[in-house]
């Protein structure tokens, strides 16, 4: 599973790369701002491909998980919102969403994996004669008393979700496995077994507690109690000021035709002097012909005959004081820590946004002028 996602993740990163880069160009380029618009929603989707990338790359235990913040009353609104349009009418969907004190420390795409695994199940269990999903998040303060009804539960402050439905349940024995991994009761071709033990395995990763209460005929709750962070907010605005730009001149490598004409439309919107070359032994030849051209190079990690890595302490060879930002979709053979053994001055993940490389562009060139 490792190598396989670690393969379709470079390729993936690459495509995402530039779905993100030229919705973002066209937004930039806009004339009109009425109404809403597509290509915010292209934008928030790829958005959400970027995090289950990294979400299959921290399930094959090829990357870290990236905690922070969040307030998941959105992310559960959001859930429920897609699933609506994938389930029969005749499953209705009944929610009570606080968003007052909804702050916890966790991985966005978890949260969502969470939220969805939840509620298909109790969809599935509804699937042949219908009934009410019904889905409930609320802060609680968890006294010593209530703590020592659940099993591994603390006292402290929580939030509780609480995803029910009105289906056909299920019997203590089932109930006991239904946590265990691989363990279903779906059709053969219909379910791994894996939804729920996930499920099970991020909440206690979390700090939580998740339980389910279920009775033949009458349906089931799953209850689930993620530790809340005190702070009633967090920053969530858009970012409003200004991209930064400039006008030096950057040396652009990458083997990919459709990326290495986006990430130039990028650089020349930012006011950057741009030359490109679509292989390493072209970007070496450029160089080599005016090492004194150039104010930074940009190049791609994978590309043949070449990697970047090797490609940049031929640059640092022939001119010590070049900065180099690289970029990568995935790669085992470098990370960040190698990278800056190297002399590269920084280390870009795609996919990556406007605003995030010319933050970094900035950071690299204002360094050199210090």
């Amino acid at each position: 599973i490792g190598t396989l996602a670690g393969g379709i993740a470079h390729d993936f990163n690459n495509i995402l790369q530039s779905i993100i880069l030229n919705t973002e160009l066209a937004l930039y380029e806009r004339s009109s701002m009425e109404g809403p618009d597509r290509m915010e929603e292209v934008l928030k989707a790829s958005r959400r491909a970027t995090d289950l990338v990294k979400q299959i790359l921290t399930f094959s235990r090829q990357s870290e998980l990236e905690l922070q913040p969040l307030h998941i009353s959105v992310i559960i609104k959001e859930v429920l919102k897609m699933l609506r349009s994938s389930l029969p009418t005749t499953i209705e969907i009944r929610k009570k969403i606080s968003s007052k004190l909804d702050l916890v420390m966790a991985d966005v795409t978890q949260i969502h994996q969470v939220i969805m695994n939840l509620c298909t199940n109790a969809a599935h269990a509804m699937r042949k004669k219908g009934g009410v999903l019904n889905v409930t998040l609320h802060p609680e303060d968890i006294a010593s008393e209530m703590a020592s009804l659940y099993p591994n539960l603390h006292p402290g402050p929580y939030l509780r979700l609480v995803v029910s439905d009105t289906g056909h349940g299920m019997d203590p024995m089932t109930i006991r496995r239904i946590f265990d991994p691989f363990f279903t009761t779906k059709e053969r071709g219909e379910g791994t077994g894996l939804g729920l033990s996930v499920v099970y395995g991020i909440v206690k990763n979390l700090g939580g507690v998740i339980t389910v209460e279920s009775e033949v005929g009458k349906g089931t709750t799953f209850f689930v109690f993620l530790p809340r962070l005190r702070r009633e907010s967090i920053q969530m605005a858009e970012e409003t000021r200004p991209l930064p730009k400039g006008n030096e001149r950057i040396l652009l490598i990458d083997d990919e035709v459709d990326l290495i004409k986006v990430e130039r439309g990028v650089l020349e919107k930012l006011g950057y002097q741009t030359v490109t070359a679509s292989n390493s032994m072209e970007g070496l030849d450029i160089f080599r012909s005016q090492p004194d051209g150039f104010d930074l190079i940009i190049t791609d990690q994978t590309m043949p005959k070449m990697p970047g890595s090797e490609l940049a302490k031929e640059f640092i060879r022939i001119r010590p004081d070049i900065p180099i930002i690289l970029c990568t979709g995935h790669s085992a053979m470098v990370s960040e820590e190698r990278a800056r053994s190297l002399g590269i001055r920084a280390f870009a993940m795609k996919p990556f946004e406007m605003r995030e490389i010319a933050e970094m562009i900035r950071m690299v060139l204002d360094q050199k002028n210090d």
